[in-house]
């Protein structure tokens, strides 16, 4: 990592370092727990998980920093990393400590106020599994509970750490390591690390997982997209999606990936999460360019508890664009329309941003962000989108200059919600891919 990139990188949290006075590290480090994460938004020293809060907000309350006083900043501390590979994680700050992923899912404490490395672990991910990665040997990040740091592993392990020292409590393997990957980051939810996988291109059966943090026992796991449906599907869930399938679908795997969106809503004991796209891309391949292909590219609600099918929606039936459903999912409490509603926000990959209710998953808006050409708009009532002609791959066999492209209107960037002003702040790239 080059110095600039790397003050790119940790430049916020010097600043914050800056403006808090340090103090020293609480007698139990990493002590976080369900009743310190249902008050996160109001804990404006710490940022707890992924999101910060529950409602993955992103929102810091810290007020000392103003545009008349930015320009007095000035770098605090600065360390480097141990490879110049690709950094995406967003670190956590707990009770003085910075806990950080890097590249190869290696995982760092530092010391916040003054940049001291307190411990630093390596999973030894082997490095021939770095070809399995579209996107590089990523890792966005790390989760917090009772005295244990989680990280997902980019050879499909979950392992939980010792808080104080970085030593491995636990590991567990999270399915067949010959084609997954993570890359996204874990979340605590009652007790419970929830994790996704990547790999979509790689013959892949999507799915979410639930561990016990104390144990790494598997609690529950939710299949994004249909198995053989020869033998008995796992709920009546799977059973729905298969009627949106046909063809041999299942043996490529289907897709289906979670490789990143999670959020959680206490009150409603509901988790959110987004899939991703369909293998093989093109959906004339794997199911005979017919039905909408659930769950793929869709936001799923699922009981926190049991891991069981609550609702969902899906912003791009029959997917065949790489527009994954997988960009944060925010949660937060509106006035639409006179009435108070509880909604979730997502800035697709497809272009549009979706405000959705989160207590059944019925849409309420849908907005383009960047420029579009694959579709006019979303039919409020039904939800689907309003195709353009021509724009699937097996409609006319001419090219299409598709808007947005595979890179998509907007991926694992984060974004924010300032629950003050009401606005979204997101990062957005609009690009375009010609398809062949």
């Amino acid at each position: 990592m080059t110095r600039r990139s790397l003050f790119e990188f940790l430049a916020p949290m010097a600043v914050g370092a800056l403006l808090l006075a340090p103090h020293a590290h609480a007698a139990t480090p990493a002590n976080v727990d369900a009743a310190r994460l249902g008050k996160a938004d109001r804990d404006a020293a710490n940022w707890l998980s992924y999101g910060r809060t529950y409602s993955e907000q992103r929102f810091s309350p810290l007020a000392k920093i103003t545009a008349d006083n930015a320009s007095q900043l000035g770098l605090a501390w600065s360390a480097d990393l141990d490879t110049n590979r690709g950094q995406q994680a967003t670190p956590l700050v707990i009770d003085g400590v910075m806990y950080v992923s890097t590249a190869w899912s290696m995982v760092k404490a530092y010391d916040a106020a003054t940049g001291k490395l307190l411990w630093s672990y390596d999973p030894e991910v082997p490095r021939e599994v770095g070809v399995k990665g579209c996107c590089d040997v990523v890792n966005r990040g790390v989760a917090a509970w009772k005295g244990k740091i989680y990280v997902g592993t980019f050879d499909g392990r979950l392992v939980a750490l010792d808080a104080r020292t970085g030593k491995p409590k636990w590991s567990v393997v999270t399915g067949d390591q010959s084609n997954l990957t993570i890359t996204g980051a874990p979340r605590v939810v009652k007790g419970r690390v929830i994790i996704g996988m990547s790999g979509g291109e790689y013959g892949i059966r999507g799915y979410l997982s639930a561990y016990d943090a104390e144990t790494g026992k598997l609690a529950w796991r939710f299949y994004t997209v249909p198995g053989d449906p020869s033998k008995p599907f796992e709920n009546k869930a799977m059973e729905m999606a298969a009627k949106t399938w046909s063809g041999e679908y299942w043996k490529l795997g289907g897709g289906g990936t979670t490789w990143d969106a999670i959020s959680y809503d206490p009150d409603l004991n509901l988790v959110y999460f987004g899939v991703g796209n369909g293998i093989e891309w093109a959906r004339n391949y794997r199911t005979k360019s017919k039905g909408d292909n659930l769950f793929l590219s869709s936001i799923v609600a699922l009981n926190a508890d049991t891991g069981k099918y609550v609702w969902h929606y899906q912003a791009t039936p029959g997917e065949e664009w790489d527009f994954d459903a997988v960009q944060q999912l925010m949660q937060a409490d509106l006035k639409i329309d006179g009435k108070q509603r509880k909604v979730i926000m997502q800035a697709n990959k497809n272009g549009f941003f979706y405000v959705l209710d989160r207590t059944n998953g019925k849409l309420i808006s849908a907005t383009t962000f960047v420029p579009i050409n694959w579709a006019s708009g979303v039919d409020p009532k039904t939800g689907r989108p309003i195709e353009n002609p021509g724009i699937r791959y097996d409609q006319t066999g001419k090219p299409f200059a598709m808007m947005p492209g595979a890179l998509g209107a907007h991926s694992w960037q984060p974004m924010a919600y300032n629950p003050k002003t009401g606005l979204v702040y997101s990062p957005w790239a609009g690009t375009s891919r010609s398809r062949p």
